[in-house]
């Protein structure tokens, strides 16, 4: 299968009707396989429909999208921005170090005044767990996720599951490796949910410092909805034996400031131990996808001769953020009865 080549299964005649009915988009803990497969066919539908440049959508035409971001983000949010103009929605973009947040003003007050401005679509992104919730509680509109602190990043989990998906297909019985710094990454936490939703086994392999000693109990205690699964999820800091036998490797960036919190003896032994390098990659199954959610440090995390092969899918990863970014948005419209 070639990365131009949708598997039929992924792509339905355009059935937003399917789509599950969520009005807003917090996190991926709640969602069935069924919810889940539904979001990424029509994700595989609007990045068809993409290659027409003719081809208009008016799904949140009259909608006001503000895009409001308390951290820095490019492929997030210029994807948002530009998911949210497509489907026709008057899109704005706040960030908070050129607002009154720097003046004091809450997230609470901040939101009502975005309201009373006629927002009704706030994507958020905050450094503090449970933004979002906080923002659906005083929105009459809808909120989407774009990163809460460590807890979760809902969006980049879909695309990077519809980015697997168009390459592999179905992921039971397939083996993904999340590499890094799992304690600190929410990128990590939501491909949990939906990774393990649909079927996959999940290793994570990290330094211990880095590592979330309850997280394989949180996910495993928490079965798939609508089925009952059980999650399977397993820890190996060894990364020659987490990589045997992998269908996707996921590298997630390796933040500085954590050799300068004591977590690591130096960014240059970490790279040793636990950087994706070819000899390393070359344990995972032929074929093996590599992902990163960006932005990568080359030489760190992953070489560049990885970063950069043909294995890697990380340029695509950033494509098909604007296709599920659409029918993520498209769904909190149905839902809400505006489309």
């Amino acid at each position: 299968m070639t990365a131009e080549t949708l598997p039929a299964r992924l792509l339905p005649a355009s059935a937003p009707d399917a789509l599950p009915p969520y009005r807003d988009l917090i996190d991926l803990d709640g969602w069935s396989p069924r919810d889940l497969s539904a979001l990424i066919a029509r994700a595989a539908w609007f990045r068809e429909a993409l290659g027409d440049p003719k081809r208009r959508f008016e799904t949140l035409r009259g909608q006001t999208m503000v895009t409001l971001f308390y951290e820095n983000s490019t492929r997030t949010r210029v994807s948002f921005e530009r998911a949210g103009r497509l489907l026709g929605a008057d899109v704005f973009s706040v960030a908070a170090a050129s607002s009154s947040v720097t003046k004091g003003e809450s997230l609470r007050d901040t939101i009502e005044t975005l309201q009373a401005l006629g927002a009704t679509i706030i994507v958020v992104r905050s450094s503090q767990s449970g933004a979002p919730d906080v923002i659906a509680r005083h929105l009459r509109g809808a909120v989407l996720n774009a990163g809460d602190g460590w807890r979760g990043h809902p969006t980049q989990a879909l695309l990077d599951l519809f980015t697997i998906m168009r390459r592999l297909g179905p992921l039971a019985g397939r083996k993904a490796v999340i590499l890094g710094d799992i304690l600190h990454s929410r990128v990590a936490r939501s491909n949990l949910w939906s990774l393990t939703a649909m079927g996959a086994e999940v290793v994570l392999c990290a330094p211990p410092t880095l590592m979330a000693p309850d997280v394989v109990a949180a996910y495993t205690t928490r079965p798939v909805p609508g089925t009952g699964a059980t999650r399977r999820i397993t820890v190996e800091p060894r990364i020659e034996a987490a990589l045997a036998g992998a269908d996707v490797v996921m590298a997630l960036r390796l933040q500085k400031e954590r050799q300068q919190a004591g977590l690591l003896p130096s960014i240059r032994e970490y790279s040793q131990r636990w950087g994706l390098t070819p000899e390393r990659l070359a344990l995972a199954n032929p074929g093996a996808l590599v992902m990163h959610p960006g932005p990568m440090n080359e030489g760190v995390e992953i070489a560049p001769e990885v970063a950069h092969s043909e294995a890697a899918v990380i340029e695509e990863q950033v494509t098909n953020g604007v296709a599920t970014r659409m029918a993520a948005l498209e769904m909190i419209a149905r839902a809400r009865a505006w489309a």
